[in-house]
């Protein structure tokens, strides 16, 4: 049995590209990097940056090339590929791309994720009742009584 996969989870290094294939398939590309940090035998720290090409097809690609920006989080699963190509001037070129089956999209920048907190309408009311707010949630008051594993029915 053979395994190809690939899982990073880095930030864009550059805006995703989006592309059409004569087939009319989305192809979508850009760039993470994944940072790697350590000690050295005497302990000073060291850091290290790592760039790796990705490209994504089809509904993920547009996507990816609608929500992900210069900056962004992502964590991908794909397989590992080179391609080769001869260039212009007739040497063979090399890239090896991680094509992506997955993409998830990391936490936004400026706020937490699902969170909608509008201060105001669109007719100027005020709409700061619809995000609810840490002071005034329930808590769970659970009983102080000790539970008995045999009372557990499985």
């Amino acid at each position: 049995m053979y395994l190809n996969k690939a899982i990073i989870y880095g930030n864009l290094t550059r805006d995703p590209e989006l592309k059409s294939l004569p087939s009319g398939i989305q192809v979508a590309t850009f760039s993470l990097a994944t940072n790697r940090v350590w000690k050295n035998k005497d302990g000073v720290k060291q850091e290290n940056t790592d760039y790796h090409n990705v490209v994504v097809f089809g509904r993920q690609a547009e996507t990816s090339a609608q929500y992900l920006k210069k900056g962004s989080s992502a964590m991908v699963e794909g397989r590992m590929q080179t391609r080769s190509w001869e260039g212009a001037d007739g040497k063979k070129n090399y890239r090896t791309e991680i094509v992506a089956d997955r993409v998830q999209f990391g936490p936004r920048a400026g706020g937490a994720a699902g969170v909608y907190s509008p201060k105001t309408s669109a007719g100027g009311e005020d709409q700061s009742t619809l995000a609810p707010k840490a002071d005034n949630m329930d808590t769970i008051e659970y009983p102080e009584e000790e539970i008995n594993p045999e009372d557990i029915p499985f």
